[in-house]
């Protein structure tokens, strides 16, 4: 089955939908500890098969992660983009950079920004938040430069682990 995933492109990033030649650098990461505010580190078994969750979510919802890669490579740098599992209170824009190589370089930045761009203006959607670990301070530092706030009453994705809700601002022109 061909995925019919969009892309998006930013001024340094291409945004595409994942690939099985993307696999072995996301089950690379997923066996480190830089995987641990993202339900790493895991088995090579678990990454395969959340590897696949990944192209299954593009399946099942018409939109998803996007493999991050810099204009003229097509080396994964990381997945930002769109994130509904079963049982997530509300949609959710994410990111993950799988090298510490790639960050400070907002690299995260300019692919969420294209994200939740999409996802106000493509997608229609009438929220985004973005669940963060509570002591994933680079992922808290990267919600507030992108303008969203935190929003102690959400409702958390799992509460058996609490963590930090952020509220994306909805922008002038996007669907009510």
């Amino acid at each position: 089955m061909k995925l019919d995933t969009p892309t998006l492109q930013t001024d340094r990033l291409i945004l595409r939908g994942p690939k099985p030649s993307d696999v072995d650098t996301f089950m690379a990461f997923y066996a480190t500890e830089r995987s641990q505010f993202t339900g790493g580190p895991m088995t090579p078994r678990q990454a395969w098969n959340f590897f696949g969750t990944e192209i299954g979510h593009w399946v099942i919802h018409g939109f998803g992660m996007f493999v991050v890669t810099r204009r003229g490579s097509d080396a994964p740098l990381g997945i930002v983009g769109h994130w509904y599992p079963h049982g997530w209170p509300e949609k959710e824009v994410g990111w993950v950079l799988f090298d510490a190589a790639s960050e400070g370089q907002g690299i995260a930045r300019e692919a969420a920004e294209a994200c939740i761009d999409h996802a106000w203006h493509v997608l229609g959607w009438d929220t985004i938040v973005s669940y963060i670990a509570v002591d994933n301070h680079a992922s808290v530092a990267l919600a507030e430069r992108l303008g969203a706030t935190l929003d102690p009453e959400a409702v958390q994705p799992k509460p058996e682990t609490p963590g930090l809700v952020y509220r994306h601002p909805r922008p002038k022109g996007a669907t009510e």
